[in-house]
């Protein structure tokens, strides 16, 4: 066989299989190149740019139709989110959030924390408070219950002890009723016309020996002389009257008489007629003077150091660090519940506040084509090859059935 012959035989799977190989991969790389249009005398060539620039746009709606169609519905959207919001998660969630705002409160920028939360309890004391004062005082029920039990279980138990009376009775004698007070009470009694009163009371409405005394010698010149003798000897009065106070033993008649002293003696219609005027006495001061009161309390306090101190307080507490704990627990299963009862709503509205299609389509179109063929081909870059290498085998196989016919010819 000539060389010619044998050469006519090989030729045709060498060319097939070459012209196979070459122009898939060729149609391969059309897909993606050039990446830009390409113009020869302001006429753009066909097929330039590629397949995929080319289409890019109607590739990005195509992605975020398949997505938002069949990938991310609502119900596997509402099915991500009760995976991602499980108690667990919202739990540990809530509670990194808590340790954050603390670790903010003991950060450097104390001195502003302190400033705000100073200006919150100022307008909450100075403000806030008396206003709610105001409205809660015109109310029937106004601290009724609060101030019934402050009397039961507080002013109607209260009873003085031994001692505490004493130190009453002392207290009643050295400093309310000293001998000169009681002087100078006697004499702003014995006026003339008190004088005259007691002096006809004696006459008119004695008998015996009283009457005798009275009609005889009277009173009135024994009183007349008592009030000049506290006018004109001060000292001997007073001397005299502290006698007297000793040798009656006022101060231990004023302790008997304190020790005795309990609202539970009175009758219980007195005793609840005293709670209601108690109540309503306290309830109408706290409303025409207790805003008035508040605002001027707030003013003497300087909040801002107070906020020092509270938060300083809470830098230190361990109640507030073992409270992280229970506290994100309990907003956690707030949370859940609220979530299955409004999950599906809240998923209809965050979907079209999200805009997931727009923002997919809008990253498809802003990728550089580079990109976009660099990532086709990290996913596929093996079938691509096996495309190309399928192609220059088909190329040999029809190139070797071609050689036979031409033999058997």
């Amino acid at each position: 066989m000539a060389w010619s012959d044998v050469w006519l035989l090989i030729a045709p799977p060498v060319v097939g299989g070459v012209i196979g190989y070459f122009t898939n991969d060729l149609a391969i790389t059309m897909l993606f190149r050039p990446y830009r249009p390409i113009y020869i005398f302001k006429r753009r060539l066909p097929l330039t740019p590629g397949l995929i620039p080319s289409n890019q746009a109607r590739l990005a709606q195509r992605v975020a139709d398949t997505i938002m169609g069949s990938l991310l519905t609502p119900e596997e959207l509402q099915n991500l989110a009760r995976r991602l919001l499980q108690t667990e998660r919202i739990q540990q969630a809530i509670q990194w959030l808590l340790e954050l705002a603390l670790d903010q409160v003991q950060a450097r920028n104390q001195a502003r924390t302190a400033e705000v939360v100073g200006n919150v309890l100022q307008d909450l004391a100075g403000e806030s408070l008396p206003r709610l004062i105001r409205v809660w005082a015109r109310r029937e029920s106004f601290l009724k219950p609060q101030l019934n039990q402050v009397f039961d279980q507080v002013l109607l138990e209260f009873q003085l002890s031994p001692e505490q009376a004493g130190q009453v009775a002392d207290w009643l004698l050295v400093s309310v009723l000293p001998p000169d007070t009681l002087r100078r009470v006697i004499v702003d009694f014995l006026t003339d016309r008190n004088i005259q009163v007691i002096d006809e009371i004696f006459r008119s409405r004695t008998s015996g020996t009283y009457w005798v005394v009275a009609n005889l010698f009277g009173v009135r010149n024994a009183l007349v002389r008592l009030r000049a003798v506290c006018l004109d000897e001060r000292e001997v009065s007073n001397v005299r009257i502290a006698e007297l106070i000793e040798a009656l033993a006022l101060g231990d008649r004023i302790q008997e008489g304190l020790l005795n002293l309990s609202l539970q003696n009175l009758p219980v219609s007195t005793v609840r007629a005293l709670r209601a005027t108690v109540r309503d006495t306290v309830r109408e001061y706290i409303r025409t003077l207790g805003p008035d009161l508040l605002k001027g309390l707030s003013e003497t306090v300087n909040w801002q150091q107070l906020a020092t101190q509270l938060l300083n307080r809470l830098q230190t507490s361990q109640v507030v660090t073992e409270s992280l704990e229970p506290v994100s627990e309990e907003l956690a299963l707030i949370l859940e519940r609220y979530l299955e009862r409004d999950l599906e709503s809240l998923v209809a509205q965050i979907i079209p506040i999200l805009n997931i299609d727009q923002v997919i389509i809008e990253r498809v179109k802003n990728t550089a084509p580079r990109d976009v063929e660099l990532a086709i081909q990290g996913i596929v870059r093996n079938e691509l090859q096996a495309i190309v290498t399928l192609g220059g085998v088909l190329g040999v196989v029809i190139g070797g059935i071609q050689s036979l016919i031409l033999f058997y010819r």
